[in-house]
């Protein structure tokens, strides 16, 4: 095998370490908390020792660190480039939505790990850019929505952004999530936006 295939086994084998840890800590978090994640219990769920988990995580925040990239590109996969602006504000919505709704331990994750960060400094950084990138990806929907005509030319994008972006955020806590309330405020914020399509009334003949 030559150096440069090796090298490429190589990094193919630490990812797939590395995504396998980011996997098992994920599924800690969702099913105990926060509190509840070990690190040396995360290392042996993927056949490896506490050591050998620092060659691939440093340290503890590193690992938290892959969980949220892990979880936000859970949220970014419902961002789909088709359509027109609204279509694709609308179905990011309903595809946020589903997600919630199909992979619960995705909001169960990030809840637990929005309510950590308000006692948790690193979290809280961590958390902060990982909230930062997705608020930049919906203004610059908004944005394009509102260019072509979508939307109210009055609106704020960066207010709207921050809006959608605590409605939904919201429905990951324990206190607030539920299938009804989550189906509501989605609702009502297509509502609210415009993104709804009237509905057709059937023709009365007069015969």
């Amino acid at each position: 095998m030559s150096p440069v295939a090796s090298t490429r086994v190589v990094r193919s084998r630490k990812e797939d370490r590395q995504k396998a840890l980011v996997q098992a800590a994920f599924n800690q978090i969702a099913e105990r908390g926060f509190e509840g994640l070990r690190t040396r219990e995360v290392a042996a769920g993927v056949g490896l020792n506490i050591a050998t988990l620092h060659y691939y995580f440093p340290t503890k925040e590193s690992l938290i660190r892959g969980v949220v990239a892990y979880a936000m590109d859970r949220f970014r996969s419902t961002l789909a480039p088709h359509g027109s602006q609204a279509d694709q504000l609308r179905n990011h919505l309903r595809a946020v939505r589903k997600l919630l709704r199909d992979e619960p331990e995705v909001g169960a994750v990030m809840g637990e790990l929005a309510l950590r960060s308000a006692r948790d400094p690193s979290l809280a950084r961590i958390m902060g850019e990982a909230f930062q990138a997705w608020h930049s990806t919906l203004r610059g929907l908004l944005k394009r929505a509102a260019r072509a005509g979508h939307l109210a030319h009055d609106l704020d994008n960066d207010d709207v952004a921050a809006l959608i972006m605590a409605t939904l955020t919201s429905m990951t806590l324990p206190s607030t999530a539920s299938a009804d309330r989550t189906d509501r405020a989605f609702r009502q914020l297509e509502r609210w936006l415009g993104l709804v399509a009237p509905k057709r009334h059937r023709s009365v003949s007069s015969n």
